[in-house]
């Protein structure tokens, strides 16, 4: 048998391919370099945020004029990505996409490595997204009458995920509990892409999410919806009743999202990446992506932005005290 090739020379060859790849690979990184824009997003693969940055993650490069990366860096409910996104060069080639977990923190979580707002810089607030009830398929409740019912005739018994401690899907199922004058165990995870994998397998029997992060898992039937958050139906979802509709009419809770950078940006800075968020959720696939997963988009201004930061950490502060959150 002949070879046209020894093994050693194919060897040679493949080791020198490579080397040129990474050759150039390092090039174009390094010509690249500053160029690249990171959004560190403090939530797990899966979420919410992270489906609604990396949908309009294409349009966001295109507008910015730089390649966009996106990093999920989830932890303590979002505390891990935030301290890197303060500690970042103030140049506007470091962003996030962050939901209002960041205003509630403050009031639930003692000794923050970071301010807020005061260590960041609020470009815009988006829009907001619709926050579901869902449960397992086996929980014995079809709609919020029923699983009132079940969770106060076993006080205590049921568990609820949340993507952390003091997010905003922690404190929407203590409202839940609390308008509804009944108990559960709180098991927080570490994201939401780990909640709703426990969801589905059992380990956890209810949970509130965003929409467009479970919005597959409820049409395949993995997972059933309880009740919407919203004041009225979604269109993405109008099967799913309201809670208003289901006799809790003081349950209506809204999770927003917002792009914001580290304290100190330009005047400049800012103006250029608000004009880069109007115009990526302005494109028509970004519009109709955000249409189907229901997400409701107003672009704030930035001094918009900054005031409903501030307005935002009174009401929920407000709110943790009164479903009993204590800041550990």
């Amino acid at each position: 048998m002949t070879h046209r090739c020894p093994p050693l020379r194919r060897t040679l060859l493949a080791f020198t391919a490579a080397a040129a790849l990474l050759a150039a690979a390092s090039t174009a990184h390094a010509q690249a370099g500053d160029k690249v824009v990171r959004f560190v997003l403090p939530n797990a693969t899966g979420s919410g945020v992270d489906a609604i940055t990396r949908t309009a993650q294409p349009a966001l490069a295109k507008a910015l004029g730089s390649p966009v990366v996106v990093e999920n860096q989830p932890g303590a409910g979002g505390v891990v990505g935030l301290t890197t996104l303060a500690r970042s060069a103030p140049d506007g080639m470091t962003l996030s996409v962050v939901s209002n977990n960041v205003v509630i923190f403050p009031s639930v979580i003692k000794q923050l490595p970071f301010d807020m707002p005061g260590d960041f810089t609020p470009i815009a607030v988006v829009g907001a997204t619709p926050i579901v009830l869902v449960a397992n398929p086996k929980v014995a409740a079809a709609n919020s009458k029923e699983l009132v019912a079940l969770l106060k005739s076993k006080p205590d018994q049921l568990n609820y995920a949340s993507g952390g401690i003091g997010t905003i899907l922690h404190l929407a199922t203590a409202m839940f509990l609390d308008e509804a004058g009944a108990s559960a165990k709180h098991i927080p995870y570490k994201g939401v892409g780990p909640m709703v994998t426990d969801l589905i397998g059992g380990q956890v029997e209810f949970a509130t999410a965003a929409l467009p992060s479970v919005q597959a898992h409820l049409k395949s039937g993995a997972l059933k919806a309880i009740g919407v958050g919203t004041r009225e139906r979604t269109p993405a979802a109008p099967e799913i009743p309201t809670f208003v509709e289901q006799g809790l009419p003081g349950y209506v809770v809204e999770a927003w999202f917002a792009v914001i950078g580290p304290k100190g940006m330009s005047v400049a800075d800012v103006k250029r990446v608000h004009a880069a968020v109007v115009a990526a959720f302005a494109d028509p696939a970004v519009k109709e992506a955000m249409a189907r997963q229901g997400n409701v988009i107003a672009i704030s201004t930035p001094e918009q932005a900054a005031a409903t930061f501030r307005s935002e950490l009174a009401k929920y502060a407000a709110l943790s005290k009164k479903v009993g959150l204590e800041a550990k």
